[in-house]
């Protein structure tokens, strides 16, 4: 079995999941029938702000977050709503969203190009 790299794993992960542009992640925000989540370290959010609304839950807990049977259990993750999850620029959220997609939520995507494609379409975040 041949070695796969980061960026392999990103570009499969990707293949398997629902990739959303930020004017896609807005118009579900605006419906009210999703859930943002920001996957990012806090260090991060102090230096590069949030995506209003969005509920923080660092990639290191996402499993443990998401697995009803667990005390960690949050219930933003809830199997039945439509969960966006976002990160810096898009390779965590979509492996995050890939794993999810294998713990049983099928209603899961994740803002391609992160936070930094969200800053570059011109939309807002809060420090």
């Amino acid at each position: 079995m041949t070695a796969k790299s980061a960026t392999d794993l990103v570009k499969e992960a990707k293949q398997q999941i629902e990739n959303l542009t930020p004017v896609q992640v807005k118009e579900e925000l605006s419906k009210g029938n999703a859930t943002l989540i920001d996957i990012r370290e806090s260090e991060e959010l102090k230096e590069n702000g949030k995506i209003p609304g969005s509920v923080h839950a660092p990639r290191g807990m996402l499993e443990f977050y998401a697995d009803a049977s667990l005390p960690y259990h949050r219930p933003e993750f809830d199997k039945n709503e439509k969960i966006i999850l976002h990160c810096a620029s898009g390779g965590r959220s979509a492996l995050a969203a890939a794993t999810l997609k294998q713990m049983g939520y099928e209603n899961v995507a994740h803002l391609d190009g992160g936070i930094k494609a969200w800053k570059e379409a011109g939309m807002d975040t809060t420090v």
